[in-house]
C-alpha cells in the first residue's frame, strides 16, 4: 500500500516549487509522482507528420520523488506524514501522523 496515491493533494517540501500544492496525476514506479502544474519543464517536441503533431517547445510536468512531497492535511493546513492503521473490521487505512485522522473515507 502506497502512502501517496493518484488524486491526493500534496505539498512540495523541498526544491524550487517548495510550498506549492497540487493534485497527484500519476504514481510512477521507482517512488516517483507526477503532480499537476508542478515541476514544469520545457520539452523540445519533434514533429511527427504521421500523427499530425507539429514541432514545438511544450511545457509538461516532470516527476518528483515521493520523499519531496507530503500529503496535505486540511485540518492543520500543512503537509503531514502518513502512517497506517488497521480498523476493527480488519481494513488497512492511511492516517495522518499528527492527529491520527484517517485519510481514506
Amino acid at each position: 500500500m502506497n502512502k501517496i496515491r493518484k488524486g491526493d493533494t500534496v505539498v512540495v517540501i523541498t526544491g524550487r516549487d517548495k510550498g506549492r500544492t497540487g493534485t497527484v496525476i500519476k504514481v510512477l514506479e521507482n517512488d516517483r509522482v507526477l503532480v499537476e502544474n508542478l515541476n514544469m519543464v520545457k520539452k523540445h517536441q519533434k514533429p511527427n507528420p504521421a500523427k499530425g503533431v507539429a514541432g514545438a517547445i511544450v511545457q509538461k510536468e516532470a516527476s518528483l520523488h515521493v520523499s519531496n512531497v507530503a500529503l496535505w492535511n486540511p485540518a492543520t493546513k500543512k503537509g503531514d506524514r502518513v502512517g497506517f492503521k488497521t480498523l476493527e473490521n480488519g481494513r488497512k487505512v492511511r492516517c495522518f501522523k499528527s492527529n491520527g485522522e484517517v485519510v481514506d473515507a
